[in-house]
Formats: structure tokens, C-alpha cells, sequence
């Protein structure tokens, strides 16, 4: 289970993520202002990322209480 995590932690952050969508991108670079692109790509990436904390953060609240009221087995 912990490896899967893991898995999914690594694949689910790509070190070049590319947020904007073609025509976005288009429009900015065209002004020639390449600092302003990179903000908007940076904002469109950290707005993404807040979803998948959140969802993350439920799963593992629901992972936490569900095993938390599991009754124990006893072994022989």
C-alpha cells in the first residue's frame, strides 16, 4: 500500500508541468512578455494542485476512521 502511494505521489507531480492550454499560452507569449507567462503558468499549476490535496486529504480522514474502527483479530 505504501508503495502505491508513493507511486502516485511521484506521478501525480511532474517536475515540468505545463498548465496552460494552448491559446492562453499563445495570446502571452505573443506580447513578448515572458515573465508574465511564467506567472500564469505557475498560478494555473498551484491552483490545480489544491484539488488533489483536498481529495487526498479526505481519502486518507476515510482510510484513518475506517481502520481506527475496525475490530481487532486476534492471532494463535
Amino acid at each position: 500500500m505504501k508503495k502505491l502511494f508513493v507511486l502516485l505521489i511521484v506521478f501525480s507531480f511532474p517536475a515540468f508541468a505545463k498548465a496552460q492550454c494552448a491559446m492562453c499560452r499563445a495570446v502571452i507569449e505573443s506580447s513578448g512578455d515572458t515573465a508574465a507567462a511564467e506567472g500564469l503558468n505557475n498560478g494555473i499549476t498551484y491552483l490545480m494542485a489544491f484539488p488533489y490535496l483536498l481529495g487526498g486529504a479526505i481519502i486518507y480522514l476515510i482510510y484513518r476512521s475506517t481502520q481506527k474502527n475496525a475490530p481487532e483479530v486476534e492471532g494463535s
